[in-house]
Formats: C-alpha cells, sequence, structure tokens
C-alpha cells in the first residue's frame, strides 16, 4: 500500500524514479507525484490523480531535471486521492512522502496550527512535514532533526525526507513498515520494495525498526533505534528482474493465471527433489516437526483461505489439529497456545500490516517454532519468522492473486506431506499427486472458452451465492473474493450443508449460484443442496468432476472439468473461478489489475 522511490546519483534521476513507480504501481495507484532538487537549488514537484501513466505524460509536457529526488504513488487513506493529497507533501524547505498511517497526527495537527503552520492537505504525512521544518528552526543536523520528531510519532511509517538546503543528502526511516536502500556506484537508491530497483541494482540494505539512514552518492550512514552508529549487512539479490510487459495478454491477471503451471512446477522442483521432500532451511531442524502437536496460521484474504485448505490437510494428511485465523482479529483476542504450536503465517508480500502485528502478539507466547510462506524473500516476515519456505511465483503485479495462492496451498501442501512422513504417517503417494499439479492445471485452462460463455450470463447480475463443501468450501470462499475484487459483483459463500440457515430465504433466479462438485463421499450431500436450490427456482452452475451424472434440470447448467484426485482438488478448482471472475470483469469493463479502492500490499491496519 503506498510506494516509496528516492535517488541521489550524479546524473539527471527523472527517468530512473518513474520507471521505479511504474513497478511500485500495484502498491497503489489512487495518484502519484515526484520531487526533484534541480541544480539551482529549486523544488520541482508535479503530481497527478489516478496512474502513474498519467503522471509520466504530464512530466513530457514540463520535463524536470536534477540529480537527487524522491516519488510516491498513493493509496489513500488520510484524505481523499486528490491532488492536495498527493505526495510529496512540502513545508518550505522540507520534501517528504511517507508510508504507513500516524495515528496520533490529529493532536499533532492541533499543536502545529497553534504555532502558525498551515495545512494544503488532509494527510497525515503534512504533518510530519511541518513538524520537520519547525524541529529545525530548533538547530541539528537532518538526520538528528528526524530522531527528534519520529520521536513523537505514534503508528507506522517509512519515510523519506529532502532538504533544498541541503540537497547532497536523503534521510529516510522506517518503523513497521517496509524500507529498501540500493547500493549503486557513485549513486544510491531507497525504495519500500526491491522490485522497484532491481533494473539498476541487486545490492540491498534491509532497514530495521527505528534505523535512520543519511544518503549520499558515496556514503550511508545508519543509526539505530538507540542512535548509536551501525552497519547494516548489504546482501546481494538473487530475486530476478522481470520486464514488466503483458506479452499477448490483456491484462497482468490473466498473464498470471497463465503463468500458474511454471509457477507451481518451479516451486515444486525447488522443494521436491528425486522425489524427496527438501525444506531448505528446515533441513537440520526436523526433529521440531516431529513435536508438533497442534497448527496455529495467521493470514489475511487470500492467504487466509489458504490456510483454510491447508487446515484440511493438516488433519487429513498429518493428524494434526490446526487453527486458522484471519490475522487482523486475531491480534484483539486472547488466545490458547499449546507449548508444541507451530505457528505458520502466510503472506503474499511479506509487509501485510496485520499478519506482522499477529506475529509479534504471538511472540510473548511459548510455542515450538515459527515459519512465514511468502513470495518475497527479503520481506519483514521472513525476517520474523524462525523459519520460512518461499514460494516460486515470481512478480505478481495484478492486485487479486492468483498464481501466489497456488503457490502458497503447493508450499502448504509439500510441508504437511513431510511432516506427515516424520510422523511415520504412510503417505509417499502424495508427493507423485504432488507432481502433476502443474499438468493439471494447464488441463483446466483449456477449459477457457467454456467459462468465458458462462461469464456471458452473468453481465447484468448484482448478487451471487458460492456454494461448496468439505475442501472446497475455501475453495469457493477464494472464489467469490475474486468476484468481489474485480468484477464488482457482491459475491457470498456458504458451505453447503448451511443453506438451510439463512441462504435458502434469498433464493430466486436473480440470483445465480456457482456449486462445485467432485467425486468424492460428500458428493451425495452436494446433491442434495443443488435439489433444495433447484426445488426454489434458483439458477445453478456446477463447475463439476466430467464423471459425475446429474439429472437433466431446466435451471441447472453443468461446466464438465477432468478428473482431479481428492488431494489436490482445492488447487485446481481454484482456477476455473480465477477465470470466471476475470471473464466477468472483462465484461463489466472493470479495470482488472487496478481494482478500485483495493492495493496489492496492505501494509496498514
Amino acid at each position: 500500500m503506498c510506494g516509496i522511490i528516492g535517488a541521489i546519483a550524479q546524473r539527471n534521476i527523472t527517468k530512473l524514479l518513474l520507471n521505479g513507480l511504474k513497478r511500485l504501481e500495484y502498491r497503489g495507484y489512487d495518484s502519484s507525484g515526484i520531487a526533484i532538487i534541480n541544480s539551482n537549488k529549486k523544488i520541482q514537484r508535479i503530481r497527478k490523480t489516478g496512474n502513474v501513466n498519467k503522471l509520466i505524460k504530464k512530466i513530457k509536457k514540463h520535463p524536470i531535471n536534477g540529480k537527487i529526488g524522491i516519488a510516491h504513488t498513493r493509496w489513500a487513506t488520510h484524505g481523499k486521492p486528490t491532488k492536495k493529497n498527493t505526495h510529496p507533501h512540502i513545508s518550505e524547505n522540507i520534501i517528504i512522502v511517507h508510508n504507513g498511517i500516524i495515528e496520533n497526527y490529529n493532536n499533532l495537527r492541533k499543536k502545529l496550527k497553534t504555532i502558525g503552520y498551515h495545512f494544503k492537505s488532509d494527510t497525515d504525512t503534512e504533518v510530519i512535514a511541518h513538524m520537520l521544518h519547525n524541529e529545525q528552526k530548533k538547530g541539528g543536523d537532518l538526520k538528528e532533526i528526524t530522531k527528534r520528531v519520529i520521536n513523537k510519532l505514534k503508528g507506522s511509517y517509512s519515510i523519506v525526507i529532502m532538504d533544498k538546503k541541503n540537497p547532497s543528502i536523503l534521510i529516510a526511516t522506517k518503523f513497521k513498515s517496509a524500507l529498501i536502500i540500493g547500493k549503486g556506484i557513485n549513486e544510491n537508491f531507497i525504495a519500500s520494495d526491491q522490485q522497484a530497483l532491481l533494473s539498476i541494482t541487486n545490492n540491498f540494505i534491509f532497514l530495521e525498526e527505528g534505523d535512520i539512514a543519511e544518503i549520499s552518492c558515496t556514503n550511508i550512514k545508519i543509526n539505530n533505534i538507540n542512535n548509536k552508529i551501525i552497519k547494516r549487512k548489504t546482501i546481494k539479490s538473487t530475486t530476478k528482474y522481470e520486464v514488466l510487459n503483458k506479452n499477448l495478454y490483456k491484462n497482468y491477471m490473466q498473464k498470471e493465471i497463465y503463468q500458474q503451471p511454471l509457477a507451481t512446477k518451479n516451486t515444486i522442483k525447488k522443494y521436491l527433489k528425486n522425489n524427496k521432500i527438501k525444506l531448505n532451511n528446515l533441513e537440520d531442524n526436523y526433529h521440531l516437526l516431529k513435536k508438533i502437536i497442534n497448527i496455529q496460521i495467521i493470514a489475511c484474504g487470500t492467504s487466509y483461505h489458504a490456510g483454510l485448505i491447508a487446515r484440511y490437510w493438516f488433519e487429513e494428511i498429518a493428524k494434526i489439529s490446526c487453527n486458522v485465523d484471519i490475522a487482523s482479529e486475531f491480534r484483539y483476542r486472547k488466545p490458547i497456545i499449546q507449548k508444541n504450536t507451530l505457528i505458520i503465517a502466510i503472506s503474499q508480500s511479506g509487509e501485510t500490516a496485520d499478519t506482522l502485528e499477529a506475529l509479534r502478539i504471538l511472540k510473548k507466547y511459548k510455542y515450538l517454532s515459527s515459519i512465514s510462506i511468502c513470495n518475497t524473500e527479503k520481506s519483514s516476515l521472513v525476517k520474523e519468522t524462525n523459519f520460512s519456505l518461499i514460494t516460486e511465483a515470481g512478480t505478481e503485479i495484478s492486485v487479486a492473486s492468483t498464481k501466489t495462492f497456488t503457490t502458497q496451498l503447493t508450499i502448504l501442501l509439500i510441508l504437511i506431506t513431510k511432516i506427515s512422513l516424520l510422523k511415520n504417517n504412510k503417505n509417499k503417494k502424495i508427493i507423485k499427486i504432488i507432481k502433476k499439479i502443474p499438468k493439471k492445471i494447464k488441463e483446466i485452462l483449456f477449459y477457457e472458452k467454456e467459462i468465458k460463455k458462462l461469464a456471458k450470463k452473468f453481465l447484468n447480475v448484482n448478487n451471487m451465492l458460492f456454494i461448496g463443501k468439505g475442501k472446497q468450501y475455501p475453495t469457493i470462499m477464494e472464489g467469490a473474493l475474486k468476484m468481489k475484487e474485480i468484477s464488482y459483483i457482491h459475491a457470498e459463500a456458504y458451505p453447503a450443508g448451511e443453506l438451510k440457515h439463512g441462504p435458502l430465504a434469498i433464493i430466486d433466479k436473480n440470483i445465480p449460484i456457482i456449486i462445485t462438485a467432485e467425486k468424492n463421499k460428500m458428493l451425495n450431500k452436494i446433491k442434495i443442496s443443488i435439489e433444495e436450490i433447484n426445488a426454489r427456482g434458483g439458477i445453478i452452475y456446477i463447475l463439476a468432476d466430467q464423471t459425475i451424472k446429474f439429472n437433466n434440470k431446466k435451471n441447472i447448467t453443468i461446466i464438465p472439468l477432468p478428473h482431479i484426485n481428492s488431494i489436490i482438488s482445492p488447487i485446481i478448482y481454484t482456477i476455473p473461478l480465477q477465470l470466471l471472475a476475470y471473464h466477468v470483469a472483462i465484461i463489466k469493463g472493470t479495470n482488472i489489475d487496478q481494482p478500485r479502492n483495493l492495493a496489492k500490499s496492505v501494509t496498514v491496519e
């Protein structure tokens, strides 16, 4: 949520900053802005509401040049997405960009008004700019001033600061919000995400909580939270720079749906070698996995749905009890954590604020160990867990998660199988089933034409129900979420057995019902639910195993799918649900990659 990029060099850095903003656009796209201090020590600032392309077009008409600058792409929190609220914000000579939320900004704002400061925006960020300017009057260099200001802030932040009086340095500081320094040759950079900088460097310093960094062309000085000068390790990133083009695809979501066979294949290849599961940095700690008596999963959004599916696997395959919590709710509970509990934190970005806070709360308890499942190797979540399992999804640009979800599930199934084997459960056959995941996803993708035809039926629909049972229940929860995210149709998911407890009351010809049906012990229960809905005039669309026979009914449409082993069915049945949401959104003409009011990485509460 919101993206920061800054640079100080011996060349014009305008194009570099704009390229970085494009790579950060998935983090926020309500508005974007750039500020540069030119050779005459004048601030050149351009801001624009809407996507980054609008900013780029404006700068082509009104070029700006400088060797030091900061830029920002915004997802609105305090203040509407208007030009006046767009970053960077200025207070006389001080220019700043900021990610996060300052919880006590209102009180600080009132105090600043009493001493003569006038506010041009509704943001919490402008408060920080004026505080810095006010503190500067009391003396001290910019680094010292920043330290005094952040001591008065409550909340989360990553901040980058410029001063037109001293255009030879950038100051950067962070607390509960990611900030990364990129090292170049006689030039240095700062960003909220290494993806913004991979085209220019792969040498990174990951700032820790409370760090304040002074960055010049040739030097980086860091003070830690205790104000001691410290050397943070430079890490060479192995993350590949990916050219952000859609190739022949209409948008990134479609591209990422079709990348799932390769993404799952690469993930399996990483952890399955010679038909044996190798869990990298867990290799020397398998004794811990043998001790597990309980699992506690924390996650948000799509990652939470992955956790819900994993619960079925943990209990069915590994015979271990499993609790799954939405991290934003878990934070405000008083949970009971058993001694030999394994904590699993799941997040695409590894910067999800609620998941990080839930993990920090758990550190007060006695538990066995913690594992993060993440798509970003150097993220905060990975740093704060004992072990990590990294998906091989590659960069995911579209806000609606697709390939990161299926790779999360793939890793979870591999982990669960390994734990099961360590506990002497005979489940070696599951390894063969896991290896079939990429091929089965490819098979399902061939059904896109049928899904596309089905999508046309939902053009004028305002509400939908998704019904599933067993492992298919969290699968259809994910399908309903995708429909909401990108088509803006109100979609709700229910377990088949809950129809009589409310949903039957709203069944009519105006609410289409999507049902997933696989060939397993619960099939008859699903068929009973279908009859209940049909008897009340419901319009039903069934994504079903092609070997299942259904009675021909007027209001029922069957979309036959290939037979899938029940263990991996949640992964495979996710694909047609993604395609359905995608094609409904195409028909409705929504912004698929950047749906309204949503951002890719939720870094604020």
